[in-house]
């Protein structure tokens, strides 16, 4: 697969790193467990969302746009950093919030929403749990025409077969690192939420063949509907890409159990791996994403899914800023 070919802004001029968790593999007496530091990408605060706007912020400014308008959850990483990508660029930002729990918007709220506001966001609009958000952008960027300017409307997360040639990109540039680490890699588990993380790495993994199966952590969907998503989204990224060679089913493994009772809602699972990471390796993770991917990497350590020798990466997709919005119940 030959990305040179896609027109790509450069938010990160640098690999992150790769590192082993000493002391949380001590603790869990096995595997031993590293870490992919995509917390240390570009852009304000960093997470994984920064590789796919490379790929769709070089896209809207080719086709002239002026403003970028997207959608996530009230404390959306995917907004923060496109709100940063626009700032970068000179451009406005349009922001469509939903509330996937009911009266979870708090427009005076810590986290990504102070982010927001600080990076001087144009607009925010708030909508309800399951409205129709690529309505909602659209009536935005019907707005921005009707006054002379030009949107680029990106789907949420940026989980487009475009935007998750940013993590066919980190799966080309982890297996690079390994060979010069001379690190055999067993096993990747990542998030999977939105889906172009988890499809992107899936689409380069195997188009590189590399043999290293990857378990993707749901945060919010049920196993089958996500899988099926994940699958779907990882064929078109590699056709987009220009792969020889298609995507088995086989490749796509999510788990569900981690999510508790809902996307962004703390458990007990997530809060432990929480602390663990801080206290243990000095990593920030987040209560919505990496926390409970997180959880299901511990609880899997535990009950014996990986050997004692084994080598396992963990990709950290960042979002550490939502903490300050989790300040009560991660010490509570």
């Amino acid at each position: 697969m030959h990305l040179a070919r896609f027109p790509r802004r450069r938010y990160t001029p640098y690999p992150t790193p790769i590192e082993p968790l000493e002391r949380l593999s001590a603790h869990l007496g096995g595997p031993n467990l590293f870490i992919k530091r995509d917390d240390q990408l570009g852009l304000t605060a960093g997470g994984n969302k920064t590789r796919k706007l490379e790929f769709l912020v070089a896209d809207a400014l080719a086709q002239g746009a002026d403003t970028l308008v997207t959608t996530g959850a009230v404390q959306s990483n995917h907004c923060r950093l496109t709100l940063a990508a626009a700032v970068r660029e000179g451009l406005a930002c349009r922001l469509v919030l939903e509330q996937r729990v009911p009266g979870s918007y708090d427009p005076e709220a810590s986290g990504n929403n102070f982010l927001y506001r600080l990076l001087d966001v144009e607009k925010v609009t708030v909508v309800e749990g399951g409205s129709d958000l690529a309505a909602a952008m659209q009536r935005e960027a019907d707005e921005l025409e009707a006054d002379g300017r030009h949107a680029y409307v990106i789907p949420g997360g940026g989980s487009t077969p475009l935007g998750a040639l940013g993590y066919v990109a980190c799966a080309e540039e982890l297996l690079g690192q390994t060979f010069e680490m001379g690190l055999r890699l067993d096993h990747i588990v990542t998030a999977s939420g939105s889906g172009g993380t988890h499809a992107g790495l899936v689409a380069g993994v195997v188009g590189a063949s590399a043999g290293i199966p990857l378990t993707g952590i749901s945060v919010r969907a049920e196993k089958g509907t996500q899988e099926e998503k994940i699958l779907d989204l990882a064929r078109r990224t590699a056709s987009l890409a220009g792969a020889s060679a298609a995507i088995p089913a086989e490749a796509v493994t999510v788990l569900d159990d981690y999510v508790g009772p809902g996307y962004s809602l703390p458990t007990d699972a997530m809060i432990e791996a929480v602390r663990l990471f801080a206290s243990l390796e000095g990593v920030l993770l987040d209560p919505v994403y990496t926390g409970k991917a997180a959880a299901g990497l511990i609880d899997l350590v535990r009950r014996g899914r990986f050997d004692r020798d084994d080598n396992v990466l963990f990709v950290h997709t960042g979002g550490s800023p939502a903490l300050y919005a989790y300040q009560e119940v991660l010490l509570g």
